[in-house]
């Protein structure tokens, strides 16, 4: 019997999936926390994990382990050097949802451009003359960047085109000849490209160091707006609220936060022309019960000795346990 460990609430289809599985035991523990999980990953052979950190220590403690399948697309509280000594594969979910993370992002510049939280207010508080001040903005024909051009920026970019809107990428991993019928023009000089951009939307991973810090920023013309779905700590946080405070940045649509969730008081939680989400862009209903099915399918792939090698983050770590 192989055993699986699910830590971290998971949808019904992936469970289902899990159940049907023929010679394949799982504990399943709901609370997203290392310290619910940790107790049970000794005996496990597959983990499926939600955003909780796997260190090299945890991984020491778990002996019989052979596969870990992320419920989603970034790892980075996972340490895939410490799995790929031992030759397990670490697992993501592809672009199950990316369609979800590019409807969000354009929900915030949406929201951003019509002033929306503002006139929701207006509205809730008595206040209906506000819109004699109405300043919103029409996305037709307004300069869209798109910063990391990966599964979800290239379906922010279909849906920004459909908007009328001229599509801007800056990826430095993209070949440009790659791109085919994209609707993105690729850009070579990030600053000149934040220049030229009255919207800027964040899909690249976290690096080193914030992608747009505050030199970054002040590239920006004045009233643009700034959209981050991808991680936190790709945007300087403390750079974004003093441009905000200054009006370098008009308005901004935060899905994610360096640190989660953002401590009381933060300058960018209190701001009025800021948008905020709970890091939901990629769980929706449709894209939670795809990636529950893919991170479960993922571990059982790899027991049958057939996973996807274009899921698989360390593929080394594949191969070698293929070649044993």
């Amino acid at each position: 019997m192989a055993h699986v460990l699910i830590a971290g609430r998971l949808d019904e289809a992936g469970l289902a999936l899990l159940r049907g599985a023929p010679g394949v035991t799982y504990d399943y523990v709901e609370a997203v926390s290392e310290a619910a999980y940790l107790p049970l990953l000794g005996a496990a052979e597959g983990l499926v994990l939600r955003t909780q950190p796997l260190t090299a220590a945890a991984i020491a403690g778990a002996p019989a382990l052979r596969v870990v399948s992320r419920h989603g697309v970034g790892y980075d509280a996972v340490d895939v050097a410490a799995l790929s000594a031992r030759g397990i594969p670490l697992m993501v979910v592809g672009d199950v949802n990316a369609r979800s993370v590019a409807e969000h992002a354009m929900t915030l510049i949406l929201a951003a451009a019509k002033d929306l939280r503002a006139m929701d207010a207006a509205v809730r508080g008595g206040a209906w003359a506000r819109r004699d001040a109405y300043g919103g903005r029409e996305l037709f024909g307004k300069r869209l960047l798109i910063l990391g051009y990966g599964r979800s920026g290239r379906a922010l970019a279909r849906l920004a085109a459909a908007f009328g809107m001229a599509v801007e990428a800056y990826d430095p991993f993209v070949d440009p000849a790659g791109l085919g019928d994209e609707p993105a023009r690729l850009a070579q000089d990030l600053g000149r490209a934040l220049e030229a951009a009255d919207v800027v939307s964040v899909h690249a991973p976290k690096g080193p160091r914030p992608a747009l810090g505050a030199a970054e920023l002040s590239r920006l013309k004045p009233g643009a707006i700034l959209v981050n779905t991808a991680r936190g700590g790709v945007v300087d946080e403390a750079a974004l609220a003093e441009a905000l405070r200054e009006g370098r940045v008009a308005a901004a649509g935060l899905d994610v936060f360096e640190a989660e969730p953002p401590w009381a008081g933060h300058p960018l939680t209190a701001h009025a022309a800021v948008t905020l989400s709970p890091h939901v862009a990629g769980l929706t209903r449709e894209a939670t019960a795809r990636m529950a099915r893919v991170s479960v399918q993922n571990v059982l792939d790899v027991f049958a000795g057939r996973a996807d090698p274009a899921l698989v983050v360390n593929r080394d770590a594949l191969a070698a346990r293929a070649a044993g």
